[in-house]
């Protein structure tokens, strides 16, 4: 959570230098291995405009995922390891499980930008 708000708060002082607020684009895939796409090293699938981002952009390196997709991407929104935000599986669209709402996520973080 500390290196997550860490990141953040250098974001935010990076926007402050800006003139205009900076674009944000988070790509959040599936199923997907480390090296499956160029910025990551992959020869074997061309992904010649996320490379461009990658090398105009931010690349993060160093992040965790959960075997289930709704665990992390709690954690992709929170900056929290999805046990301690209570999500240890997976959430249905009838279910009744759901991301605490008094949880913080970059959205709310992204607001005070």
């Amino acid at each position: 959570m500390k290196r997550f708000l860490l990141t953040l708060a250098a974001l935010c002082a990076l926007s402050l230098s800006a003139k205009e607020k900076p674009n944000l684009v988070l790509i959040f895939i599936d199923d997907m291995g480390y090296g499956d796409i160029g910025p990551y090293g992959s020869k074997l699938n061309r992904t010649p405009h996320l490379d461009r981002m990658a090398k105009e952009g931010r690349k993060l390196t160093s992040f965790y995922a959960a075997p289930v997709c709704s665990a992390s991407r709690a954690q992709l929104l929170t900056g929290c390891y999805a046990p301690r935000v209570s999500v240890p599986g997976v959430f249905f669209p009838a279910g009744r499980n759901g991301l605490n709402t008094k949880e913080h996520t970059i959205a709310n973080y992204l607001k005070e930008l």
